[in-house]
């Protein structure tokens, strides 16, 4: 859950792997790339941190950082965020379709795919996926970003997972898609139980 004084409540899980950051863990995270003893993962992580500092003020309420052991040796990382902003466009549909439609446009997209998602609480939901070149990184990451629109009418989400595990690209689609099927906007039960631990990328969603 996310719950940022001026935004209203969301709920959602993410999978095994993910964990919790804000700005202020940088050092618990270098410590952890360091055990690790991935120059990868530290180049990585270094680079996801310098991000999240920016994330701040673009209306990001949560984000979480993926963990997944990569064989033979080695560890997939990835960020995930949850930006939850105010809308002006009444229609929820037309309000999610141009979100959509300026994510695809992005100059810095090298390919995309974009796909409509059907959700249980049948919000209008949008999916735009594939290979992204940002300045000043050398390498292409890969992101896939899900826009939908709060009940309230008033708010819109995009939720956003982002690695330079390009690999990956199918299953942290699948990922994402999964944990925008778990988002609610109510209180869930209390009770339920939490998915712990870690898991491998592809083991993920099994």
């Amino acid at each position: 859950m996310t719950q940022p004084n001026s935004v209203p409540p969301v709920w959602f899980r993410l999978p095994p792997g993910f964990h919790d950051i804000g700005p202020g863990d940088r050092a618990a995270l270098d410590a952890f790339a360091e055990a690790l003893g991935s120059n990868d993962a530290q180049r990585q992580l270094s680079q996801l941190m310098d991000d999240l500092e920016e994330l701040a003020g673009h209306h990001v309420v949560h984000t979480a950082i993926g963990f997944h052991p990569e064989e033979p040796v080695g560890v997939a990382t990835s960020l995930f965020s949850l930006t939850l902003r105010p809308t002006e466009q009444p229609n929820p549909r037309l309000a999610v379709a141009r979100t959509a439609l300026a994510i695809a446009r992005s100059p810095h997209w090298t390919n995309s795919i974009r796909q409509f998602i059907e959700l249980p609480s049948r919000l209008p939901c949008c999916l735009v996926a594939g290979t992204i070149c940002v300045p000043a990184v050398e390498s292409r990451l890969f992101q896939a970003r899900v826009a939908t629109v709060h009940p309230d009418g008033l708010h819109l989400l995009v939720l956003d997972l982002t690695s330079a595990s390009t690999q990956h690209a199918e299953a942290y689609t699948d990922i994402l898609e999964a944990v925008t099927h778990t988002v609610l906007f109510t209180d869930p039960d209390a009770s339920a139980p939490t998915a712990a631990g870690t898991s491998r990328i592809l083991e993920v969603l099994l």
